[in-house]
């Protein structure tokens, strides 16, 4: 009997598909790979593919101390095809794994019939069509990418409440609000099996969609929904560092430097990440992916500071109770709750020493020097087509800060007026989300380009 199966449940299962493997989220994830294989060896835990774009060497390298080998290596990126294949040959890998290329290649990846669980971790927009593939595949879905949520959330929650996917967060705030959820999640799904049937605790996420079309059908509020689903709950609370800017005026986060942004008092993360994460507006895509992720009204999510990045969420409870999960910054935690949940096994990150002090401090967030925090509530609270078109926006913006085109605070505004500019629907279909991002980011260029610095 493995670690898994002495608890009496089912996890994800150990054949993992690693979507964005070169990244922060990737390399952990083929960490806790290698751990649940040492833990859990009758499991058979593995990457059974592994995907990058453009660091073809960083992937071979991967793929090559990979042990076992990975099925299937993806390259999305088709132009690297040359450098792909001389690095498999000069690795020994040709005819070991096998080598697939372009961004149908990571829905293929994605949905394999071997494949039990897919780790999202692909940066920005360009992850969506291999998740949404997945979820509509019925895989369980960690979801590092928030983006995917953000672009396209009705599209992608409705798939999982057709297919039964299991929609499980990887981004470790996400993950604590699921993890502090627990009770209530029990409650709804006792209440609910005495009238009718219901799936498993592990689907209780992908659910949602349907728990809303039956709130609307029913005329009950978007409240009763979120109420029902999670019987006594009162807030959801994000927590966020304050990243590098924390205690900046707004003058000198205008005249901020990229080295300045990137500059992370506790993260590891890469580019992009880490200036979503000084200008907040990683949190503003935080607060629409909880929208999402767990069917909430804008106006039950909050966001408070805490710059020591232990407590990674709290909830709060109509008795006043406030329930938070707590661990050292390391994303090997989350990573692998959701690759084992609803199991717990030993796990590769650190635990908090309790023989030293810690000193953990909640702050009120600032709307005016962060206004990314106002846009983020605005774009939950419309949802439509609002995500896409701000998500859009910062995609192009963040690099062109990085380039030195734009100053830091000139971010956040180029996420608002290009919002300003678009005309919300509020029922959109893939195909005019997918229109709306590729508008949104050719506005948010052009409105780039009259910047003078």
């Amino acid at each position: 009997m493995s670690a898994a199966e002495s608890t009496g449940l089912v996890p994800g299962g150990g054949r993992v598909a690693i979507l964005g493997a070169t990244g922060s989220i990737g390399t952990a994830t083929l960490d806790v790979i290698r751990s649940l294989r040492q833990c859990d060896p009758e499991s058979d835990w593995r990457a059974w593919s592994i995907s990058g774009h453009s660091r073809i060497d960083s992937l071979s390298r991967l793929a090559a101390e990979s042990a076992p080998l990975p099925e299937t290596v993806v390259v999305s990126d088709e132009s690297r095809r040359g450098e792909a294949d001389t690095c498999w040959k000069n690795l020994n890998l040709q005819g070991r794994c096998r080598l697939d290329f372009g961004p149908e290649a990571l829905v293929r990846a994605a949905t394999a019939p071997e494949v039990d669980t897919v780790v999202a971790s692909i940066v920005g927009r360009a992850g969506l069509e291999s998740t949404l593939e997945a979820v509509r595949a019925g895989k369980r879905v960690g979801l590092a990418n928030k983006e995917t949520l953000v672009v396209a959330g009705p599209v992608v929650t409705q798939a999982a409440a057709e297919s039964g996917s299991e929609l499980l967060p990887i981004d470790s705030e996400h993950s604590a609000i699921y993890q502090c959820l627990a009770e209530s999640r029990h409650l709804a799904a006792g209440s609910a099996e005495s009238v009718a049937p219901q799936p498993n605790a592990a689907q209780s996420l992908s659910s949602s969609p349907a728990d809303r079309a039956h709130s609307l059908n029913s005329g009950n509020s978007a409240e009763d929904s979120f109420s029902r689903r999670f019987p006594g709950v009162r807030r959801l609370i994000l927590t966020a560092s304050g990243g590098p800017f924390r205690d900046a005026t707004t003058q000198q986060m205008r005249d901020a430097t990229p080295a300045q942004a990137l500059n992370h008092p506790t993260w590891d993360m890469g580019q992009k990440i880490t200036i979503d994460s000084a200008t907040m507006m990683n949190k503003a895509l935080e607060i629409i992916e909880a929208k999402w992720l767990f069917d909430v009204p804008a106006d039950r999510i909050e966001v408070v500071i805490h710059p020591q990045s232990i407590i990674h969420s709290l909830v709060e409870f109509e008795d006043g109770s406030v329930i938070a999960q707590l661990s050292p910054p390391d994303m090997r935690l989350p990573i692998q709750y959701a690759l084992t949940h609803p199991n717990r096994l030993p796990c590769p990150s650190p635990v908090l020493d309790r023989q030293k002090p810690w000193e953990m401090s909640l702050l009120p967030a600032d709307h005016e020097r962060f206004p990314g925090l106002s846009l983020g509530f605005e774009v939950a609270k419309v949802g439509g087509t609002a995500g896409v078109v701000v998500n859009g926006a910062n995609e192009i913006a963040v690099p062109l800060f990085l380039e030195g085109k734009i100053r830091f605070t000139d971010i956040v505004e180029l996420c608002r007026q290009t919002l300003r500019s678009h005309n919300h629907e509020s029922s959109p279909s893939l195909s005019r989300l997918l229109e709306l991002d590729a508008w949104s980011r050719e506005h948010a260029s052009g409105l780039a380009a009259k910047i003078h610095i």
